[in-house]
């Protein structure tokens, strides 16, 4: 039969041809890397800028302190007036007025003389230290010092902390609670920050209750959605999860077009009928990969739908918290201007007993510490989500070897 040349040819099962040959993590990561790159900028108020990324470097434009300032309670003086002061040598200095934070002295402190000045406030003119209310004493109206002070002497100068034109912060530093305070300080009301990615979580699956619902029948509670939408918000995202969707073409295709930087689509990205994920992503946008030669994980894939990152990652618990770390969160982190590196702090320890792998595959290993050493937990099992509640952390073994040998130094990413 002669084929119909207005009828274009059906595309071959792209959820097969993903399986048949799988994608290295390396490769994965290089295909992931190769498009992605920072979101522009947004300007966020002082206050909202906690735990942002900053889009450009931040220079002042004042001095902090913008004048000289006492660093304790005492009295302002010429330095030279209290050359030799002891408690056996008590020098004389008349008191001829008080500062106080936020005031100014009107006049010149004079040779012989001294001010009595707070914490803080600014050092008159004239005197160059200051005298510790501690190491003075008074008789009559006089003030007697009993300790001589150096010029400088328990003085702030201006500018000492910044200065005019110091570049305070750098673009891409992630903005913690004291670096705001140091932008309050030199009057940086608002903030360029990076804008932090919008993340539709599309939980499918007809079998699937909403999360913290008791398990009942032949159907189980969401564990993937609470799990990825605080990933995500540790990753620098805006996590958005208005609830389940059904194992339906047209509304899991509905849900792939929302107004969002990234979609993660858990379940139904492996090979099966109700496994719609990677046709619809091959037929409206573009799945780059599809099948990743690691464990648990395989199924996981990921592309773009217009300019939209959609990352593919198991329904099982464990398979789509690997996938998630893997790609997903780094894509996010990338968007959100962090670093792309794990946010687990790691330690190096000796393995209690070998832990197996096969080579031609990265595995995602569970582990948990007994007696200092690293315990293995699990490799397999990518529905054991307590898994990974009863690990850590995690090894990675390398697809170019077979495991490690009891005894082996291996690096563990915590959990905690």
């Amino acid at each position: 039969m002669t084929p119909n040349p207005t009828r274009p040819t059906p595309p071959p099962d792209v959820r097969m041809r993903g399986f048949s040959r799988r994608v290295t993590v390396e490769n994965a990561l290089r295909f992931l890397d190769e498009q992605l790159a920072p979101l522009p900028a947004e300007t966020l108020e002082l206050a909202d800028a906690g735990a942002r990324v900053l889009a450009g470097d931040v220079q002042s434009v004042v001095d902090v302190p913008g004048f000289d300032r006492a660093m304790m309670d005492g009295f302002a003086v010429q330095a030279a007036d209290t050359l030799g002061a002891s408690g056996y040598n008590r020098l004389p200095l008349t008191i001829v007025g008080q500062v106080l934070p936020g005031q100014s002295f009107p006049s010149v402190v004079l040779a012989g003389q001294a001010v009595r000045i707070m914490t803080g406030a600014p050092v008159p003119r004239g005197a160059d230290a200051v005298l510790p209310a501690e190491k003075v004493e008074f008789e009559n109206d006089r003030l007697l010092a009993t300790d001589e002070v150096s010029p400088g002497k328990h003085v702030g100068r201006r500018g000492e902390d910044v200065a005019i034109g110091d570049v305070v912060l750098n673009r891409g530093r992630l903005l913690r609670p004291q670096d705001l305070g140091v932008l309050s300080s030199i009057g940086a009301a608002k903030v360029a920050a990076v804008r932090r990615p919008k993340v539709r979580i599309v939980i499918t699956g007809d079998e699937l209750l909403a999360p913290g619902t008791p398990p009942r029948e032949n159907r189980i509670a969401d564990a993937n959605g609470p799990m990825l939408r605080l990933l995500v918000t540790r990753d620098g995202g805006e996590a958005i999860n208005p609830g389940i969707v059904p194992d339906d073409r047209d509304a899991i295709l509905a849900a792939l077009h929302d107004d969002v930087d990234v979609i993660l689509l858990s379940g139904g990205s492996s090979v099966g009928q109700e496994d719609h994920a990677p046709t619809l992503l091959a037929k409206y946008g573009e799945l780059t990969v599809h099948g990743i030669a690691m464990r648990p994980s395989s199924p996981a894939g990921f592309g773009k739908l217009g300019d939209r990152q959609v990352f593919l990652l198991p329904g099982n618990p464990v398979s789509c918290l690997c996938a998630y770390d893997f790609f997903a969160g780094r894509a996010i982190r990338r968007l959100a201007g962090r670093s792309t590196d794990w946010p687990y702090r790691t330690i190096q320890a000796p393995l209690k007993r070998k832990l197996v792998s096969a080579v031609g595959r990265v595995d995602y290993a569970r582990v948990k510490f007994v007696d200092e050493q690293v315990e293995p937990l699990a490799i397999s099992g990518a529905s054991i989500l307590t898994s990974t509640t009863r690990a850590h952390g995690f090894v990675v073994i390398p697809d170019d070897l077979e495991g490690y040998p009891k005894g082996t130094q291996v690096k563990v990413h915590l959990y905690e």
